[in-house]
């Protein structure tokens, strides 16, 4: 599995001419990298006098990214099983009608997947900002500029999943599909861009 890969043994097939894992896969793991930093600037918040008044926040946000961080993490091989079931219903035989039929209705079923997955990537992406808003805020601010990095990471996540969500939908000739996850990804690209400046602009150095 490639969540269990070493970074040196993942990065090194991320850069082979394998297409798994690519850029659905390597959002995937920028949103895993966002949920750390949050979990980490929260874990260091814990326990400090200073701030003991957000404890139980911190703990209950530290808590809430380990869930998020091993989801992610399982994410960056759904994407690439998804890619590959795309390919996979490529090869499927085309010598009839019938088989003809088959491997269309396959490969669109196949590419609408391959579409669903970088979206929830992005969805989960986004929804760690809220986190992240909390302890760029409130939490240590020792650490204050790893919460701002979990940011960046974030929409990071959040628009390259997005390029792979678009890049499948112009396979799909499902047009109610594509008209409803364009208007997602349109919402999204959005709502990422004006909340990452609005926890950026929290940052006090």
């Amino acid at each position: 599995m490639l969540g269990n890969m070493s970074v040196k043994d993942f990065l090194e097939k991320t850069a082979s001419s394998d297409p798994v894992p690519g850029g659905g896969s390597i959002a995937a793991l920028s949103a895993a990298t966002a949920a750390a930093l949050t979990e980490m600037v929260a874990n260091l918040t814990i326990g400090k006098k200073k701030y003991v008044e957000v404890e139980e926040e911190m703990k209950e946000i530290a808590k809430t990214n380990i869930a998020a961080r091993e989801e992610l993490i399982g994410d960056i091989d759904r994407d690439s099983d998804a890619y590959n079931k795309v390919m996979d219903a490529f090869k499927l035989p085309k010598e009839t009608e019938e088989e003809i039929a088959a491997r269309k209705d396959a490969i669109q079923e196949a590419t609408k997947t391959a579409a669903l997955v970088p979206l929830e990537v992005a969805k989960k992406a986004f929804d760690l900002m809220e986190n992240i808003e909390k302890v760029v805020v409130k939490g240590n601010q020792n650490a204050v500029t790893d919460g701002a990095v979990a940011a960046m990471m974030a929409r990071t996540a959040v628009l390259s999943a997005l390029y792979n969500v678009k890049i499948n939908l112009g396979s799909i000739k499902d047009t109610a599909f594509v008209e409803k996850v364009s208007g997602e990804v349109a919402e999204l690209e959005a709502k990422v861009e004006t909340t990452e400046k609005s926890i950026l602009s929290k940052v006090v150095l």
